[in-house]
């Protein structure tokens, strides 16, 4: 019989780990959630809407543990809920999957009003909940934001979102830095187009599956495998960028 035993490296048990997932109720937050529950991690997770939060959580209690709240991150008191719920319910986490965000518009064509919340959101909130997560995190932590391709391609016509996502792409590098002694590590996922609610009205359901057939859209599942790659490697490796893309360009 071959011997493999030097040709793979330890990968640690998710199982009996503790996250909380902001935004897990839709898209890749959902998909997300769902994954690390079928594989132990007990989840607390939130979003905006409470139906969707409820189909959420139904799911990922047919799969593991779970719990939620509905609130918005982008005012600090729900923000602040947030994370002493998830404290009463996971006492403590060691996870950190911070995933909430929106669709952002050109700055040109937005107003002032919407801006700011925009930016509460896909930034401010994206930063606040990263600091609230490390502050209750012990050695052999993680936390995974999940940023976007935005960053990298800048198209027009979403200036907002590209200066947020590229604000968390220079956050993810100078934050790991700051807590690599402490043993927590911090990743960033950038997603390309993804079929989820976050697309709507630009790209409705049936061409979002028309897209994901062609190969030219990913998945919310195939960026949660990547959260588990990411999250089962060694404490020596950290994984500190994973960029997926769709293999084929949309047509």
């Amino acid at each position: 019989m071959t011997n493999l035993a030097d040709a793979h490296t330890r990968q640690p048990s998710l199982s009996g780990r503790r996250a909380i997932i902001t935004g897990g109720t839709t898209g890749i937050g959902r998909a997300i959630a769902v994954l690390l529950a079928g594989y132990g991690v007990k989840i607390f997770t939130c979003g905006r809407d409470p139906d969707h939060l409820r189909d959420a959580l139904e799911r990922i209690r047919e799969v593991g543990e779970g719990d939620g709240m509905a609130c918005d991150l982008a005012r600090p008191d729900d923000l602040s809920r947030f994370f002493v719920a998830a404290d009463a319910y996971l006492g403590g986490p060691d996870i950190a999957i911070i995933n909430a965000a929106i669709p952002a518009d050109a700055l040109a064509e937005t107003s002032e009003e919407t801006t700011r919340y925009q930016i509460a959101t896909d930034f401010t909130a994206c930063l606040a909940s990263a600091q609230a997560a490390a502050a209750r995190m012990k050695a052999g932590s993680d936390i995974v934001l999940i940023g976007s391709m935005s960053a990298v391609s800048r198209k027009g016509g979403s200036s907002i979102y590209v200066a947020a996502k590229s604000g968390v792409q220079g956050f993810a590098a100078s934050f790991r830095k700051e807590l690599a002694e402490d043993d927590i590590k911090v990743g960033l996922i950038e997603p390309g187009l993804t079929g989820a609610d976050f697309q709507y009205p630009q790209i409705g359901p049936e061409e979002q599956a028309r897209l994901i057939e062609e190969e030219a859209m990913l998945r919310a599942e195939d960026i949660a495998v990547a959260v588990h790659f990411m999250l089962t490697q060694p404490r020596r490796t950290a994984v500190s960028l994973m960029q997926v893309e769709p293999r084929r360009k949309r047509s």
